[in-house]
């Protein structure tokens, strides 16, 4: 009856919880002393109910009697399948006491309390690095042993968090089911909304610790630090040239590749690099906004403006490791390196013959069209 009215006369004498039955203040006093009178029988783990030895024992028979009805993906146990809903759905009815976050799962908000107090109990043995989950630190050796055990059953591509196959999987299903509620643009995965979001709010919250420079997404940060570590881990494979982001190889393929996916709409000039034709069209508004502050010559770009100050301060960041000779910008000594090694990763398409210098194979090109070149 009690189940009908709703009455809890049993209550916890330590924290005064209250129940309907007896039996379960004596179950919930577990939570307070730590008692664990139930145990698995094939590897001892202790319990404090005999229920969550019985759930508990589908991590040894692998049973998975509950499935979600949307993808079919099984689980051991039906709250993990409510949990698992809420990814298709959106819902978060769990929130941060300090900031009001919100979550899908109970532990998860658990899990981000720790970012309020700060405390990171697990480290990695080989770099150091803290964190407040042990889980966490197993994610983080794949960063050191490059280890991706997860992978997509469709195309083949292996990722290092299973979660990230989970998004992956709507690259090929084309599910977006989360939309910005101010431009309504579609996403497959929640953080992409949230992330999208700081482009309407100017939003930048994670920042550099070495020149505190702030951008709207963590993972920006990582690349950006390798400009102060000088880390390209990426190469491409044709020539072996290294970058500090994997995007960077994708667009410096189309150097060797040849091929130019945007144009301009105004003449139809084709590029190979969007910035390519946001740079392009200034030659058709003749629009320059960012000028120096020493002899006020205009440029278009604002990197531009920091490239040129170098000529007024002589500032020679960059070296040659082979001869010390030094320049202005890192693409410098890429280039001069070349006359150490004797690359020529450039070649005409027309006769074949390698150039150490993109520029050179424009200049060659005009041989063959009989074009009359200008050399300063």
């Amino acid at each position: 009856m009690r189940t009908h009215t709703g009455e809890k006369p049993f209550s916890c004498k330590v924290c005064g919880k209250a129940f309907a039955h007896q039996n379960h203040v004596t179950e919930h006093m577990r939570t307070h002393t730590g008692e664990k009178l139930f145990s698995c029988k094939v590897c001892g783990k202790a319990f404090a109910h005999q229920n969550d030895v019985t759930r508990h024992m589908q991590t040894h028979t692998g049973e998975k009697p509950f499935s979600c009805k949307m993808w079919g993906k099984a689980f051991a146990q039906q709250n993990h399948v409510t949990g698992h809903m809420r990814t298709h759905t959106g819902e978060k009815p769990f929130s941060c006491k300090v900031c009001g976050k919100a979550f899908a799962l109970q532990n998860d908000v658990t899990e981000h309390m720790q970012t309020h107090i700060g405390e990171k109990p697990f480290s990695c043995k080989v770099c150091g690095k803290a964190f407040a989950q042990q889980n966490h630190v197993t994610e983080h050796m794949r960063t050191h042993t490059g280890e991706k055990p997860f992978s997509c059953k469709v195309c083949g591509k292996a990722f290092a968090r299973k979660n990230d196959v989970m998004g992956h999987n709507k690259t090929h299903t084309g599910e977006k089911p989360f939309s910005c509620k101010v431009c309504g643009k579609a996403f497959a995965r929640q953080n992409h909304v949230t992330d999208h979001m700081r482009t309407h709010t100017g939003e930048k919250p994670f920042s550099c610790k070495v020149c505190g420079k702030a951008f709207s997404r963590q993972n920006s940060v990582t690349g950006h630090m390798r400009t102060h570590t000088g880390e390209k881990p990426f190469s491409c494979k044709v020539c072996g040239k290294a970058f500090a982001q994997q995007n960077n190889v994708t667009g410096h393929m189309r150097t060797h590749t040849g091929e130019k996916s945007f144009s301009c709409i105004v003449c139809g000039k084709a590029f190979s690099h969007q910035n390519s034709v946001t740079r392009h069209m200034q030659t058709h508004t003749g629009g320059k906004p960012f000028s120096c502050k020493v002899c006020g010559k205009a440029f278009a770009r604002q990197n531009d403006v920091k490239r040129h100050n170098k000529t007024h301060t002589g500032e020679k960041p960059f070296s040659c490791k082979m001869c010390g000779k030094a320049f202005a910008r890192q693409n410098h000594v890429t280039d001069h390196m070349r006359t150490h090694t004797g690359e020529k990763p450039f070649s005409c398409k027309v006769c074949g013959k390698a150039f150490a210098h993109k520029n050179s194979v424009t200049r060659h090109m005009k041989t063959h069209t009989g074009e009359k070149p200008f050399f300063l």
